[in-house]
């Protein structure tokens, strides 16, 4: 039933312009457009669809993802490789209340990002 879902999201998922990598209860990877695939390509890009996530993550990475899949939590930060910054979203992802997996999302940050605060 997930894969079906995620199937008919193939195209609009494909062409999004940051990195998204979806796995399910047990750590296994689901999906991964062709931007995560990209970002992947030296640990088997897309070929990767099946495997476990941790494995595509060094320590201290695999350590802290593990946690925070385990307790179901959010991570976001960002990053900065090779002059590159990105914000990194990892959460846990429910289907009807129920948890179903994790996903990570990695968005190219411009160099300077405007910030506005809004009252409401």
């Amino acid at each position: 039933m997930q894969e079906e879902f995620l199937r008919n999201l193939e195209p609009w998922l494909q062409g999004l312009p940051f990195s998204l990598t979806v796995c399910n209860d047990a750590g296994t990877i689901l999906y991964m457009n062709d931007r995560a695939g990209t970002s992947f390509a030296t640990q088997g890009g897309k070929a990767l669809v099946g495997s476990d996530i941790l494995d595509c993550h060094p320590e201290p990475a695999r350590t802290r993802l593990r946690t925070i899949m385990e307790k179901r939590e959010r991570n976001v930060y960002t990053i900065e490789k090779k002059g590159a910054r990105r914000l990194i979203f990892q959460s846990p992802w429910y289907r009807d209340g129920v948890y179903a997996g994790f996903f990570e999302l990695v968005l190219p940050l411009p160099e300077n990002i405007p910030h506005f605060i809004r009252e409401v």
